[in-house]
């Protein structure tokens, strides 16, 4: 078994999952996550301390879940695959014969380990995009994913009364569970409206059981009589030790505040979301080519740089069910390439591949966030969480002093140098620009500790599963 090759599957989402078992057939493959089970944000399960008697009413898709766990289990028992958890990626390293996976383990994220492998597959999935506004900061203010996770994972609530508000289609699941949860939604703000749907719903009907998943979650919370207010946005969150209440605002057709429409909602929870960015960071290391945000890959999801496979949200948003499909098109194509072995086409797999993107593309034009969001962004706003850079230094380094992009404010403001590098506040950043989103070319995935980089060579070697 050791001669054979040994693939390293970074993520243990839905993609990583689906690569793993459509790879494990033909390779080594070894599962590296920083999660204690597998799952990734989708799949997030309930602690094993707690004993859920129903994790399953937490999911949908629950079959699809206990097919992906079982086969992940059956692959580990004759140890054709090895899962590590709590292994935190912080950088993958192009050696002269394959790749040195280097990750910190355990929650402390201290101690140094590399896994040695002839072939990469990224499956590292996307995080949420969180745009500012007036009073964000305060405790009570959640991202909608967030509040989901805290949910799935430790069958709790952030809170008795929320309001559920952004954009995008993740706004109908979390407000479905945190009303079947016990917390009373308030309102669901949606700054998008049902006619842009209409308008595309010949594309939309490609995926009827889409759009019955979302039909249904629609009527449960008409059941619940939670008030939708479609185009509307929250321009103002209210507190002082925690929120207490959000003002919401009507939105005209070009995503502009309509005077006289602002209203207050009392709550004590707000769970907000702008929609998801991909994870590119180890692609970006790499070398990897990037489509816009997006990690570029060809048929086969191998990225331009040899021996590297993409899939899921890294390379566009789009789902649990595209990156299943794209997680078992790479896993096949890395086993079938690295056996020197020929790669039947999946068709279905392909046509499936096919109409999930354009699905996902015609929801993305929909959800995008209001064209003038910066307009209720006011000068003492905090938009850089770490280093506190409110809007009005972002705008004085535009306008004072000449920077035309979100490196340049950075320079002048120190925004983007805390503790997240960026991640949360460069869409921000470069919305108060006036410019798009630039590659930030981080040198690694997360922060390390200077230890481990000066003992690097130290570092214990995990060869993979014999």
């Amino acid at each position: 078994m050791t001669d054979r090759p040994h693939l390293a599957v970074i993520g243990a989402g839905p993609a990583g999952l689906a690569a793993t078992l459509a790879a494990a057939h033909g390779v080594r493959v070894t599962l590296i996550d920083s999660a204690a089970e597998a799952g990734g944000q989708f799949y997030r399960q309930p602690a094993r301390e707690l004993r859920a008697r129903r994790p399953q009413a937490l999911h949908h898709q629950w079959r699809t879940w206990e097919g992906l766990r079982d086969g992940l289990r059956g692959h580990v028992g004759t140890g054709s695959v090895r899962h590590l958890t709590d292994h935190h990626v912080w950088f993958v390293e192009r050696l002269t014969e394959g790749f040195a996976v280097h990750a910190l383990l355990g929650p402390e994220q201290e101690d140094p380990v590399t896994v040695r492998a002839d072939a990469v597959l990224l499956a590292t999935g996307g995080y949420e995009q969180v745009l500012p506004f007036p009073g964000w900061t305060l405790p009570g203010v959640v991202t909608a994913g967030g509040a989901q996770a805290m949910l799935k994972s430790t069958l709790a609530v952030p809170g008795r009364v929320a309001v559920v508000a952004g954009t995008g289609p993740l706004l109908l699941p979390v407000a479905t569970g945190l009303a079947d949860a016990g917390t009373e939604v308030v309102a669901l703000v949606e700054s998008a409206g049902p006619r842009a749907l209409v308008r595309r719903s010949r594309a939309l009907a490609t995926q009827p059981g889409k759009l019955a998943e979302g039909a249904l979650y629609a009527g449960q919370l008409l059941r619940r009589r939670v008030r939708p207010l479609f185009r509307h946005a929250v321009v103002e969150a209210h507190g002082t030790d925690r929120v207490e209440g959000v003002t919401v605002a009507a939105l005209d057709a070009t995503g502009r505040v309509r005077p006289g429409t602002a209203r207050r909602i009392a709550c004590d929870t707000l769970a907000v979301s702008h929609g998801l960015l991909p994870h590119t960071d180890l692609a970006e290391s790499l070398g990897c080519r990037l489509d816009g945000n997006s990690v570029h890959v060809d048929d086969e999801q191998r990225t331009d740089v040899h021996g590297v496979w993409a899939a899921g949200e890294a390379t566009g948003v789009g789902g649990s069910a595209l990156a299943l499909v794209e997680g078992h098109i790479a896993g096949a194509s890395a086993a079938a390439r690295l056996t020197g072995t020929e790669l039947a086409p999946d068709l279905a797999a392909l046509k499936s591949r096919r109409k999930l993107r354009q699905f996902a593309a015609v929801l993305d034009d929909v959800y995008r966030p209001p064209a003038h969001w910066t307009d209720q962004v006011t000068d003492d706003t905090v938009v850089c969480r770490c280093e506190e850079v409110t809007a009005g230094a972002v705008r004085e380094a535009v306008g004072d002093l000449g920077a035309g992009d979100p490196r340049t404010v950075k320079l002048l403001t120190r925004a983007g140098m805390g503790w997240c590098q960026g991640r949360m506040c460069t869409p921000a950043v470069a919305g108060l620009a006036g410019c798009e989103p630039t590659p930030s070319r981080r040198p690694f995935a997360r922060p390390v500790p200077l230890g481990v980089l000066a003992d690097e060579s130290d570092h214990p070697i995990e060869e993979g599963p014999s």
